[in-house]
């Protein structure tokens, strides 16, 4: 009896692990978790399955993987929709929407596929009945298929039991970790509360009654350490400057995580000349990722990895000025090569999976671009670099730069669309790794 709880455990785990990589991640952080899926057609709630899931959100590669597993086109959610009349669904609300239009056509061909296997199978169960001496009825074929269908099941339920199996004895050791990560959290409490015991001697307890996390006192902690960070080298403008590291702040999670790692990280410098538009007078000659040699006056914003410096020339930039999003480019680069030490890379060093994927994302976008596919700006430039060094570390400063140059509502739509890795990539990797490191 233990053993079937177990069994369904680990299914209901795999199915929830499933749907949620279906709505957070690509097909290929997720393909392990669909080879213990016992039954491709499971169903979630209002009674939809996972194709149901995948063509609503128009995952291409999901739809794809899915078919091939043998998901059934046919079966309607409690809207009486199937696959493909929710696919022709979608197409009609995103009509330039390229990737719901390959859903669509996936679904159509199955399902066309399917629908003539069934026809086959009809007309040779009539021939069948109308011989003299028929061989097999048509409920003999159905009853020969059912058993071949259930013998199959069988096995992959057998599969799924040694799963099963594996993962009780995985959660044992778990646990044991577990248990010593609790004697290890006792004695961090223990020592917490000897620490409070001392500053309740030492300022009295109407401090300690004060709120531990105020957000707005948080925000303006980062935006000072910021301005303490930036010096105006010509010029003037300390207002408009800040008011630049509000909107950055106030803009998006992504660019508030920039700047909350920057401003506590004591190696962040900020150079600005408030009378140009060029980094020229402050920079003479800078040297980019590629290794490339350009003067400074060709420059609006620089990176100096090796100084650890952002330049600037910020005669139009203010918190009300849409150049904001050519130093949050720069600043994020900085990020980049702070946080990960690797060159400006958004990965660390020996990280081989990360490298892998970034690898991935960013020959997605080239064939995309190939193709005449339509690419926001900030990302084609990433592609134009000629190491894969600059391309991958422009590329991720293209996710917050695109936030910046749209609005954090149009700029996520326009990421989600035009490069879902490349966002999955930066918002599941890159802002945790900051925000982890900024705590410290």
């Amino acid at each position: 009896m233990a053993r079937n709880i177990s069994a369904s455990c680990a299914e209901q785990f795999v199915e929830e692990r499933l749907l949620n990589g279906l709505f957070t991640g690509p097909l290929l952080q997720h393909k392990e978790l669909l080879n213990m899926l016992e039954d491709v057609d499971v169903r979630y709630m209002r009674q939809k399955t996972l194709l149901h899931v995948g063509v609503g959100l128009g995952k291409t590669d999901w739809v794809e993987e899915l078919l091939a597993r043998g998901a059934d086109t046919d079966i309607t959610n409690d809207s009486q929709q199937n696959a493909l009349s929710s696919a022709e669904e979608m197409v009609r609300q995103f009509p330039d929407d390229v990737q719901r239009s390959k859903v669509l056509n996936l679904v159509m061909l199955v399902h066309r596929r399917d629908q003539v296997i069934l026809r086959r199978l009809k007309a040779s169960s009539s021939r069948s009945t109308d011989h003299v001496t028929p061989v097999a009825s048509p409920e003999y074929d159905i009853a020969s298929l059912k058993s071949s269908v259930d013998s199959l099941r069988r096995e992959m339920k057998s599969l799924v039991r040694q799963l099963s199996s594996s993962l009780e004895e995985l959660k044992a050791q778990v646990c044991g970790r577990d248990a010593l990560l609790g004697c290890l959290e006792e004695s961090v409490t223990s020592t917490a509360e000897d620490v409070t015991c001392i500053k309740c001697g030492l300022i009295g307890e109407a401090s300690l009654s004060q709120p531990t996390c105020d957000p707005a006192r948080s925000r303006q902690e980062c935006i000072d350490a910021m301005m303490r960070k930036t010096r105006i080298v010509y010029g003037s403008g300390v207002s408009d400057m800040r008011r630049l590291y509000e909107r950055l702040y106030d803009e998006d999670e992504i660019t508030a995580c920039i700047i909350k790692y920057l401003g506590g990280n004591d190696r962040v410098k900020v150079m600005l000349d408030r009378d140009s538009n060029d980094i020229g007078r402050m920079k003479e000659k800078v040297v980019d990722l590629d290794g490339n040699q350009f003067i400074g006056s060709e420059w609006c914003s620089f990176c100096d990895f090796e100084s650890e410096t952002v330049y600037l020339g910020a005669k139009n930039c203010s918190g009300e000025s849409e150049d904001c999003s050519y130093i949050v480019r720069a600043l994020s680069q900085l990020s980049l090569k702070l946080v990960f030490d690797n060159e400006g890379r958004p990965y660390s060093r020996g990280d081989v999976e990360r490298e892998r994927q970034w690898m991935t994302a960013v020959e997605e976008l080239k064939e995309k671009m190939k193709r005449g596919e339509e690419i926001e700006w900030g990302i084609r430039n990433a592609l134009f670099r000629k190491t894969l060094k600059a391309k991958v570390c422009w590329m991720a400063a293209a996710v917050p730069y695109n936030i910046v140059n749209h609005g954090s509502t149009e700029g996520r739509a326009i990421l989600q669309q035009q490069a879902p890795l490349l966002f999955s990539l930066y918002s599941n990797n890159v802002m945790g790794t900051l925000l982890a490191s900024a705590k410290r």
